[in-house]
């Protein structure tokens, strides 16, 4: 027996169960990647977390775990847990392989999307939000890039993922959450008052996903943070421009408007949301539940989400640009949002095009010639995320060809 005491004795390691393969998604301090088990052969995801990135956050993965065992294989529209173990440097959380996707990519695939799609998606999340709700669990995170899908098939099961930021509630307490969190375009007025929260908050946010998806840009959508912000608080969104709203009915708005209700009080339940009208699938509320009518909505949301996307990464970039006018160096949070290396001699690698450097701040080969070899006035991001090498010339010339990106989105008018 070793003399050690136990506290100074090396962790017992098992050898790893699963073979990983190639990588699914990244985030900041993990990856996804395809894996294996090597006894059965069946194939699953990995969500590997690096435990030095993470160091101070343990709680969080140990969240998410406590999260996942207590509703995991209970509903078919819920990512199922499989395996959690930890390795000297990782921890693993091994889950369903979701092969079909992220909710909107399946969307862009289809040939046709109409209102009545719209409407079973959201009955498929209220249904696993609602089981959420009956086990003391708030997600806190809903959001497209969180509802994936089982498989490529067209009946496959959408699966809520993405436990980091949940929590399990004492049932005797309506306000119990007071950490602000979450993505801030879903984020419901009581998450930014600090005055409490709760199961709520699940509902706002499939008000807001709802709105996305039957026009492809959400409702608080604005230039800044705190317009954001501000228009949350104030519930200030409305059905326009018109021609994207016309051909969705009056009872679609009606779910959003009792779903985007500031005061969480008199919000709908997840319970309450299955049985609105929009939402019941026995009742025919309006002509767009029928098979093979209503307006095909994908043209428009196809188009409003690719055009605000693009404006979005132009003001981005201007607010980089403005932010190193102004001597700040560093780019702004989000900007550099990807899974960090762990390599001490970090590599030169490409990211949204342009070249990052490495500690030296040297590039080498095809990457010294300019992001994609041709761009003299792009900006350089050294492994650290800090921006430099540009001249003020090359800077307005770069705003300049941004601002007439933006001006240029939404086509000549008149």
């Amino acid at each position: 027996m070793s003399s050690q005491p136990a506290s100074q004795q090396k962790p017992q390691i098992q050898p790893c169960r699963y073979k990983t393969g190639k990588t699914l998604g990244a985030g900041s301090y993990s990856v996804v990647k395809e894996c294996v088990h090597i006894d059965t052969g069946r194939y699953y995801a990995a969500k590997v977390i690096n435990k030095r990135l993470m160091a101070g956050r343990e709680h969080m993965v140990r969240n998410e775990i406590a999260v996942l065992k207590r509703v995991s294989v209970g509903h078919r529209n819920i990512l199922t847990l499989v395996d959690y173990f930890e390795t000297m440097n990782n921890l693993y959380l091994v889950t369903d392989l979701a092969l079909g996707g992220e909710l909107f990519d399946r969307i862009c695939r289809k040939g046709s999307y109409y209102e009545s799609d719209a409407a079973d998606l959201i009955r498929a999340t209220l249904s696993a939000v609602a089981y959420l709700h009956d086990h003391g669990i708030v997600h806190r995170d809903l959001k497209p890039e969180n509802l994936l899908f089982r498989t490529p098939e067209d009946n496959a099961d959408l699966l809520i993922a993405d436990f980091g930021l949940s929590r399990i509630m004492d049932e005797e307490q309506f306000h119990v959450l007071t950490t602000t969190c979450g993505t801030p375009g879903y984020m419901a007025p009581e998450i930014f008052k600090k005055t409490g929260h709760g199961k709520p908050v699940d509902i706002w946010a499939i008000g807001v996903i709802t709105y996305f998806l039957l026009c492809g840009y959400t409702p608080f959508d604005r230039d800044s943070n705190l317009e954001e912000m501000q228009a949350i608080l104030a519930a200030d969104y409305s059905f326009t421009p018109v021609e994207y709203w016309r051909n969705v009915s009056e009872p679609a708005r009606d779910f959003i408007r009792r779903c985007l209700t500031i005061d969480p009080r008199t919000r709908m339940t997840a319970h309450q949301a299955l049985q609105h009208p929009w939402i019941r699938a026995d009742d025919p509320v309006s002509p767009e539940k029928t098979a093979g009518e209503g307006q095909d909505l994908l043209p428009t949301v196809k188009k409003n989400f690719n055009a605000r996307r693009t404006l979005h990464k132009a003001i981005d970039t201007v607010r980089a640009i403005n932010k190193l006018r102004e001597g700040g160096g560093l780019m702004a949070a989000g900007q550099m949002d990807g899974a960090m290396s762990v390599d001490p001699k970090p590599k030169n690698e490409v990211v949204d095009g342009s070249k990052v450097l490495n500690d030296q701040g040297h590039a080498t080969g095809e990457e010294a010639q300019g992001p994609q070899g041709n761009d003299a006035d792009a900006m350089e991001i050294d492994s650290r995320g800090n921006a430099r090498g540009q001249t003020e010339d090359q800077i307005r010339r770069q705003q300049q060809r941004i601002n007439e990106t933006v001006s240029g989105l939404w086509g000549k008018k008149g």
